[in-house]
């Protein structure tokens, strides 16, 4: 058996030959060390004092997570986390690896965001202490469907051995509790008077809706207004504003409150909690403004109907100049036909229409009678040409996954240029 000192230290080497080659490090060393020593990850993480904590679920993975990793910390607590992206079990192996000493995590918890499938992969071999599921939307259909991906969440609850954190509002999460078997449940969820910000996929679809229990819930978002909100938590309502929009970014803060409540407990300090989430930056790429020739321009992720319509109600703002870059790789989901389903009548007209689906974007566009100024499928052209035009006017992208990485990337570089 080879002691997790070698281990580390090999899967160290590789991850500096990987990035001083220009890769990105975060897949090769976890197979190298998956290959050394199967259960390393099983082992490593077996040794933190307060165990393992999973966030899963289609929409808002990598924002909650990092909510939810600074509301630990700012509690006292040292936290590992998986970055941004890197929500398979091999990420999460190559980002322990580098960040050991001496063959050790030096952490008290583990907070990490899974992806749906991988998540139950982990849970086999590393049952989590606590989870949190946080919905269950069409999204990459063809990889599986939502009854699948439900199921896949279900099976990640029932491995979790002390708490499960639900979203009461999306019937097959809040259904989850029905399979668990003496877990301690709370829910996050949000006022009835907000339900026209958070269309369910039953809505978009025109499918009959599925009910929702009357559940009560430890944290619930009872008003939305751009980056503010008030959080009800034990019956006192409490007012926050937030470093970033969107309806769906605000309703994941409720649930990292309700997760780190779960955790720390439900007597710790939440002025201090609410604290911690106002000081929390946008996830890479999500919802981020980086100025540009002196003008903000945000990024803002799309990735299904309901993601975009979220965005486009509670995101979109009407001075901005618009910039829509959609492609169909297998990170974004073959199917795009969901764009659909989005109701762009708040678009008066579009600058930009880029990436490798842009024909099918102008397409759903037209159909809802908005203007599209300029077609280019180059990324690289489509944004040199966007940012040239209008340039006293803050500026706004909705682009999927792959386009918004390579986007970030191309951005960057003009904002040191500005």
């Amino acid at each position: 058996m080879k002691s997790s000192f070698f281990v580390s230290t090999v899967g160290k080497v590789v991850a500096k030959i990987s990035r001083l080659k220009g890769g990105h490090g975060s897949a090769l060393p976890g197979l190298v060390v998956e290959k050394l020593s199967p259960h390393f990850l099983r082992d490593v993480l077996a040794k933190l004092p307060r165990g393992v904590v999973v966030i899963s679920g289609t929409n808002g993975k990598t924002t909650t997570t990092k909510m939810v990793v600074e509301l630990l910390r700012a509690s006292g607590l040292k936290v590992f986390t998986n970055p941004s992206g890197s929500n398979f079990t091999r990420g999460v192996v190559s980002s322990a690896v580098v960040q050991m000493k001496r063959g050790k995590l030096d952490a008290d918890i583990a907070v990490l965001e899974l992806d749906e499938a991988h998540a139950v992969h982990f849970v086999r071999e590393v049952k989590p202490k606590y989870c949190l599921l946080l919905n269950v939307l069409r999204d990459q259909t063809d990889r599986f469907d939502v009854d699948e991906a439900a199921k896949l969440l279900e099976t990640v609850a029932k491995k979790t051995t002390t708490g499960v954190v639900l979203n009461r509002d999306n019937p097959r999460i809040a259904k989850v509790a029905e399979a668990l078997d003496g877990q301690e449940v709370s829910y996050f969820g949000h006022a009835p008077s907000l339900v026209r910000d958070f269309p369910s996929d039953e809505k978009l679809s025109m499918k009959k809706k599925t009910s929702v229990k009357d559940q009560s819930v430890d944290v619930e978002l009872t008003k939305l207004s751009g980056s503010n909100a008030t959080y009800k938590i034990d019956n006192k309502g409490y007012s926050v504003k937030l470093q970033m929009n969107g309806s769906h970014n605000i309703l994941n803060g409720a649930a990292a409150l309700t997760l780190a409540r779960m955790i720390l407990g439900k007597k710790s300090e939440t002025t201090k909690l609410i604290a911690a989430l106002e000081k929390v930056p946008p996830a890479f790429g999500r919802g981020e403004a980086i100025e540009i020739n002196g003008q903000p321009l945000e990024l803002i992720l799309v990735k299904n109907p309901s993601g975009f319509r979220f965005a486009l109600a509670s995101q979109f703002k009407k001075s901005a100049a618009n910039m829509i870059a959609i492609n169909n790789t297998y990170a974004d989901g073959r199917d795009i036909s969901w764009l659909k389903e989005v109701d762009f009548g708040k678009l008066s007209n579009v600058a930009v229409v880029s990436g490798s689906c842009a024909a099918d974007v102008v397409e759903v566009l037209k159909n809802d009678k908005v203007a599209v100024e300029l077609v280019e499928p180059d990324l690289r052209l489509a944004l040199s040409k966007f940012l040239n035009s209008e340039k006293s006017r803050p500026k706004q992208i909705f682009c999927n996954y792959s386009t918004m990485l390579t986007l970030r990337k191309m951005l960057e570089r003009e904002a040191q240029k500005s």
